[in-house]
């Protein structure tokens, strides 16, 4: 039976277990990728381990989260990556580089190969046919280090797309479309594949665009083939050399089956405060917009750009629009300037800003209280953005380019009938300009030292699993909590990701500003999360688990997690407990005693009782522990077996 390229990537990196949906295995990881609000913990933890230099082929840091300098904090923590690169022998990628996974596209992705990374839109690198996922920093350091990644293996979801893109219609519609049937939690336990005959008309950036947002969907991965597309672009990027084919087999089987008829989109925008709330834009037109927002990693090709401007050439954007402009990378914007499209943006009233991710992770850019921000980002969990009463809709350049020019959210089809305007169809140059920022690992095996400022801290101690866990209910959340709201970004909280007992005081303030002070009285005793469905969805920031399992917290029982979050909630010693009865988390009430009496005997089972104090009742929940999970679990946390393992080599 033939094969389809995830199968055919996983094969030839698997080390450990069988192929089977499911079942546990070992992935050999031949790249990994940092960025900053995530690499500062994967450095402390290389540290930690004593790693001499880092045994996969290619490793880089970016910085391009926390580039805004307010303080001493980010610079510093800049030095302590340069530091860190320098010292284990990666790729060091400097403020102002760009989005870790355009730069990464451009410069290092390869076909055919692993990528793991810190941050959990690293998914974008299977625009390029590889099998690219996102994970804790704990399980990235552990890669870095020559370790396997262990995941379940997970389906394969084959999406043929076939037809033609209608004018107006962009690659950012085709996700969207995707969330609009799929919502956020689709892609659990699946890698979606793309295939079919309208790939030849999709550009290696336009499939960036539906791998990156592959992680809004829930997915493991998303992968596209590599095929002469693929070729194109790495002969454009001067690395025709990386190129190899890898396309699936004629008679290749999926798991599960979608189709997409291109021809058939229409403009599409989802609305706050989720990905998933997808309507075709013609249903919101024309309420007034306050902010509009072109690139980041969801949308950082030159095309995202270059169309944007020529709608804009010879016209304004309204004087109470915040045009913003994120170039994607370095490289990027240098196209830009030397292809004119900077300057026509600039004269319509655009606000260019450095490369880097800024607005998307609400570091700078904040909208308006309550007025609509239209972005090309690919997230818009509420408060994300910096402004806690948000009104973040997503959409393609398309539609935020009209919506600039008009100051009310605009179908672009509209736009361009009423302005006898024809849809300007940009063809990417067989030659661009190539910037190479990236500052390589050293060549010669000198040791170095880390530069650690005053705001960097050792990780914290994590105790062994306690055989009696007894404490109350701090924290009942509903579906779809996301490591937004667990553990915040922006400009105020970003810059103490080094330091997780100042980072954990913002733990769940965008659900409840309580929280902190509470979970501080119960911190040496211990405290239970009840959540719903898909609860950590969004980020990969490992920050939150480690910030509550520092304040306290023992278990987490939930109706279903999303993928990474509960790989973060294992490596740091919270127990991930799931209802085996989901009608019991609405008898579950928030300050309710909840107990398990002998926890490490209960892990041997694969179910366990929770006994509630308060109400005299019990509910059965699972674990769903393999045995790493289960030894990780005992010892306190991934790291704590780590160090042993070092310890005693």
């Amino acid at each position: 039976m033939g094969k389809n390229v995830a199968q055919k990537l996983i094969e030839s990196h698997l080390v450990s277990g069988k192929m089977i949906p499911g079942e546990e295995i070992g992935l050999k990881i031949d790249q990994t990728l940092c960025q900053d609000a995530t690499g500062t913990m994967v450095m402390l933890e290389l540290e930690a381990m004593g790693l001499k230099k880092a045994k996969t082929e290619v490793s880089c840091q970016y910085v391009d989260h926390n580039i805004v300098q307010n303080d001493f904090k980010n610079p510093d923590d800049h030095l302590f990556l340069y530091s860190a690169a320098q010292k284990f022998g990666l790729y060091f990628s400097r403020p102002g580089n760009g989005v870790s996974h355009p730069v990464h596209m451009e410069r290092l992705g390869k076909p055919g190969k692993t990528l793991l990374g810190s941050d959990s839109h690293t998914c974008a690198g299977g625009s390029l046919g590889m099998l690219a996922m996102g994970a804790g920093g704990l399980a990235v350091a552990l890669a870095i280090a020559g370790e396997p990644f262990h995941i379940k293996m997970p389906k394969v979801m084959g999406v043929k797309l076939t037809g033609k893109l209608p004018d107006w219609v962009s690659a950012k519609d085709i996700i969207l479309e995707m969330l609009r049937r799929h919502d956020v939690s689709g892609g659990v336990g699946k890698i979606i594949e793309y295939y079919g005959p309208a790939l030849a008309d999709l550009t290696a950036m336009d499939r960036h665009i539906i791998a990156n947002m592959g992680a809004e969907l829930g997915a493991t991965a998303t992968v596209f083939p590599s095929d002469e597309v693929v070729h194109r672009f790495m002969k454009q990027q001067g690395r025709e050399e990386d190129w190899v084919e890898l396309l699936p087999d004629s008679d290749a089987k999926y798991d599960e089956h979608e189709e997409i008829d291109l021809a058939t989109l229409e403009p599409l925008i989802a609305c706050p405060t989720s990905p998933g709330n997808v309507v075709p834009v013609r249903e919101v037109a024309g309420r007034p917009v306050f902010q509009c927002m072109i690139g980041s990693s969801a949308n950082p090709g030159l095309k995202d750009f270059a169309i944007p401007a020529m709608m804009c050439e010879g016209r304004q954007s309204q004087p109470q629009v915040s045009f913003d402009i994120n170039p994607a990378s370095r490289q990027m914007l240098e196209n830009l300037t030397t292809d004119g499209h900077l300057s026509a943006l600039i004269r319509a009233g655009a606000r260019i800003h450095q490369a880097g991710c800024n607005g998307c992770i609400g570091m700078g850019q904040a909208p308006a209280t309550g007025k609509i921000s239209l972005r090309t980002v690919p997230r818009n969990f509420p408060g994300r953005s910096g402004t806690k009463e948000d009104q973040v809709y997503l959409c393609s350049p398309e539609i935020a380019a009209a919506s600039a020019l008009t100051g009310v959210i605009t179908d672009p089809r509209e736009w361009a009938k009423q302005n006898n305007v024809s849809y300007p169809h940009f063809k990417e140059p067989e030659q661009q300009e190539i910037i190479n920022a990236l500052t390589p690992p050293p060549t010669d095996d000198k040791p170095r030292e880390l530069i650690m400022g005053p705001n960097i801290k050792t990780l914290p101690k994590f105790l062994p699993l306690q055989q009696h866990i007894q404490g109350p209910v701090l924290l009942k959340v509903s579906d779809n909590v996301s490591t937004d709201e667990i553990c915040p970004a922006g400009s105020k909280v970003l810059p103490f990701r080094s330091n997780i007992p100042e980072i954990s005081k913002f733990t769940f303030s965008p659900v409840d500003e309580t929280y902190y002070d509470r979970a501080m009285e119960h911190q040496t005793e211990g405290h239970f999360i009840i959540g719903g469905k898909n609860y950590g969805q969004g980020s990969s920031r490992e920050h939150a688990a480690i910030a509550p399992r520092y304040l306290g917290v023992r278990a987490v029982i939930a109706k279903s997690y999303a993928r990474i979050h509960r790989q973060n909630l294992c490596n740091f010693g919270i127990l991930p407990l799931l209802f085996q009865n989901q009608a019991d988390y609405d008898d579950i009430a928030q300050e309710d005693i909840l107990e398990i009496p002998d926890a490490i005997k209960a892990l041997k089972q694969e179910t366990l009782e929770v006994q509630n104090k308060t109400k005299n009742k019990s509910y059965k929940v699972k674990h769903g522990l393999s045995e790493m999970e289960k030894e990780w679990m005992l010892a306190g946390s991934l790291i704590n077996v780590v160090l042993a393992r070092h310890k005693g080599a």
